[in-house]
């Protein structure tokens, strides 16, 4: 699961049409897809998990966030 350099969900939805600001977290290769659908968690994949949500990438921008 990527984890997503924002503080709230909200702002993450405010973010479609950008790039996403994410942290890969996965030991076992990247997870980021330029096109693709995947999770992301936040503000901090560490140590805060707060929110989730289901990211739609298109062409390296965040096209749907739910």
């Amino acid at each position: 699961m990527l984890g997503a350099r924002y503080q709230t969900k909200k702002a993450l939805k405010e973010s479609i049409g950008k790039s996403l600001r994410y942290i890969e977290t996965s030991m076992f290769g990247a997870e980021y897809k330029e096109n693709g659908t995947f999770a992301v968690v936040g503000p901090d994949p560490y140590t805060k998990r707060s929110w989730y949500a289901t990211v739609v990438m298109e062409n390296g921008l965040i096209k749907k966030v739910s």
